[in-house]
């Protein structure tokens, strides 16, 4: 797969510039483009700049409010609520993990639900966030209807995605970051931009066959990670992710990868736990570190084992300042400034 470099700062500014041109204002087009280039410097393609196009997309077209006004509808001892009015979901995130964290320092945990929300990116993204803080974390979301159940054929769910972040003394947190569908959806849009197979196992076309040709995933639906273990976890990711607010299951919506103007109500839910109400955070942080050295220690054949995080930071450190993005990424993001009337990105270089 040919690839390029760029400056991360400068993809980030070409991401603030693209969606401030599209109308959000620039604090929330900066969070979103800085979330956005988080993600590939730390190799997770399938979240990064590839997204930039659709979201710009449907913030002209109306899926997406370029100007919410986002509203606390409820409040109870550790728990809140909070109406996105349909905001890009970087913003809907910000605030809420902002009002998780001081309900948490407060009880000892904090529990936010939003509804009226879209795409907030990688869940990593806003769980080390809360790590860095002393939290140990847990994000969910609905998304668009994408994956069929164990054993069906119609897209009743989303890839409806799962991040877990226990805090760390080490350079690093120990994170789960995953969708519940066997590849996420992103990845199959990329390899279609890419011109590449999905691999065996992660959907069936139209009339339900498996295939690894990603558009015909595309047109039909992806499957669950783990058969009907994966399966049932994802359908309670998205009856928690939605059924503690009024979004909108999978099955009610159209993704705006689909109709850009689809206004898709999704649903999100963060759960923040105080590890200094509990043994301390240098105890927590302390014995997460341990188990992270455990599993790196684990082979007796010299085989690298990895815990949970340390591929996509270990990507990060070697980044350093540069972003690598495939050719074709930088092909979606010419075609964007050029519709914007934007400089393109190859003058980033």
């Amino acid at each position: 797969m040919e690839t390029r470099y760029f400056p991360g700062d400068a993809l980030t500014a070409f991401g603030t510039t693209a969606l401030t041109a599209a109308g959000l204002e620039h604090d929330a087009a900066d969070l979103t483009s800085r979330s956005l280039v988080w993600s590939d410097l730390r190799g997770t393609h399938s979240h990064g700049l590839l997204r930039l196009p659709l979201y710009v997309t449907a913030l002209r077209s109306g899926g997406i409010n370029p100007r919410p006004v986002l509203r606390w509808t409820r409040e109870s001892g550790a728990t809140a609520v909070l109406d996105a009015d349909g905001a890009l979901g970087q913003v809907a995130m910000n605030a809420a993990v902002e009002r998780v964290s001081r309900l948490a320092r407060e009880n000892g945990v904090g529990v936010v639900s939003v509804q009226n929300s879209t795409h907030y990116g990688a869940g990593i993204h806003w769980t080390h966030q809360l790590a860095d803080a002393g939290f140990a974390a847990l994000v969910t979301s609905t998304t668009g209807p994408t994956v069929t159940p164990h054993g069906g054929t119609e897209t009743v769910l989303g890839t409806n995605p799962f991040t877990a972040t226990a805090p760390s003394a080490d350079e690093t947190h120990l994170t789960a970051d995953m969708a519940t569908s066997a590849g996420a959806y992103g990845k199959v849009v990329a390899a279609r931009n890419e011109n590449r197979q999905i691999p065996t196992g992660w959907a069936v076309d139209a009339e339900g066959q498996p295939t690894t040709d990603p558009e015909a995933a595309l047109g039909g639906a992806l499957l669950p990670f783990g058969a009907a273990k994966g399966s049932a976890l994802s359908v309670l990711i998205e009856a928690l992710s939605a059924s503690l607010t009024t979004a909108a299951f999978a099955h009610q919506t159209q993704d705006i990868w689909v109709e850009e103007s689809s206004r898709m109500n999704t649903g999100h839910l963060v759960i923040a736990l105080d590890t200094g109400a509990f043994t301390g955070r240098t105890h927590t942080e302390s014995r997460v570190r341990h188990l992270q050295e455990r599993v790196r220690s684990s082979s007796r054949t010299g085989t690298r084992v990895y815990a949970p995080g340390d591929i996509e930071h270990e990507t990060a450190r070697r980044a350093g300042e540069d972003v690598t993005l495939a050719a074709s990424t930088v092909e979606l993001l010419d075609a964007l400034a050029e519709d914007l009337g934007l400089s393109p990105l190859s003058t980033c270089v």
